[in-house]
């Protein structure tokens, strides 16, 4: 089976500005994955070069089989740059978008109607696009996005702007999408997110791909630094009992827990079964390193600054 999309050795410029370098890169079908990297690193103008909205200087690109254009109605996108048509009513501005994407209008009626209401957005059907709220304008576009239960939903930055409960939501509908069989390829710049959702990560920095990995494997390369500790005994002394483990390098008390920061030489195992001997745990656990920390090391190794951000390339 052909891979849902592949970019082999595409480049893109803006003037003298290089925004994308020499990029390969193959999603399998079925995947979910995650573009990170800082604002400016070269992730939207990577998507928008999968969607024919902009046409590499050099490489080739395949989306579905064939090119973006080809596969349009396979495909949903939600774009960074948040857009409805302000004046249009949500409803007739949905119906609109899932008829250019092939369905039938009684069809695509039913489906408006019944992701409104999904979206907690049932009295909306008849209001202007401009009486919403952003975050409200962000989930009528996710539905214009999906509505057609496209092969490969592209999401650009897809929880900037919305509040926790929104949030949640559409990290679950975002798996939904992935366990009915979509293809699922999101950039953000917020590592977390990606930690949350992706079973496969890139890393894109200064335009150029700098980790390519399942998200699993990124874990298991990277050694633990600290324990996340919570005593039995909430009154006891823990900084006293652990002073002498040696390997601990900081202790940091948060809500109650413990965070025991330790030095990349130290014996793991020994350490933990020496806590845990000198203080009865209700709760003791191994803390890797963050895709964000993963991120500015290999960042850094790269040459520190990110020279596409301050060059505006998005």
């Amino acid at each position: 089976m052909t891979a849902a999309i592949e970019l082999s050795h595409v480049e893109k410029s803006f003037g003298d500005k290089r925004a994308v370098r020499d990029l390969s890169l193959s999603v399998p079908r079925g995947a979910l994955y995650g573009i990170i990297g800082p604002n400016g690193a070269g992730k939207s103008t990577t998507l928008r070069m999968m969607l024919s909205i902009l046409f590499p200087d050099s490489g080739s690109i395949r989306v579905l089989g064939g090119s973006a254009l080809a596969a349009k109605d396979r495909i949903g996108y939600l774009p960074e740059e948040r857009g409805v048509y302000r004046k249009m009513k949500v409803g007739d501005f949905l119906l609109h978008m899932a008829v250019l994407k092939g369905m039938a209008r009684a069809q695509a009626r039913n489906e408006v109607t019944r992701w409104l209401e999904r979206m907690g957005l049932g009295d909306t059907f008849g209001k202007r696009c401009e009486e919403l709220s952003k975050g409200m304008q962000q989930k009528v576009q996710y539905i214009a996005a999906v509505i057609q239960q496209p092969e490969l939903l592209i999401l650009d930055e897809p929880f900037s702007g919305l509040d926790p409960v929104n949030m949640r939501l559409l990290r679950e509908l975002i798996l939904e999408q992935h366990a009915s069989g979509t293809t699922v390829l999101f950039s953000t710049h917020v590592m977390f997110q990606a930690e949350q959702l992706c079973e496969h990560i890139v890393m894109i920095h200064n335009g150029e791909k700098v980790l390519d990995d399942p998200l699993a494997a990124i874990r298991a390369r990277h050694t633990p630094r600290a324990l996340d500790f919570e005593p039995l005994d909430a009154a006891v002394d823990v900084q006293t009992a652990l002073r002498a483990v040696p390997g601990i390098e900081r202790m940091t008390r948060e809500e109650g827990r413990w965070r025991l920061d330790f030095s990349p030489d130290v014996d793991v195992p020994a350490m933990v079964q020496a806590v845990a001997a000198r203080v009865a745990p209700a709760r003791l656990e191994l803390v890797r390193p963050s895709l964000e920390d993963v991120f500015v090391g290999i960042a850094t190794a790269h040459g520190g600054n990110n020279d596409a951000a301050t060059q505006g390339a998005a």
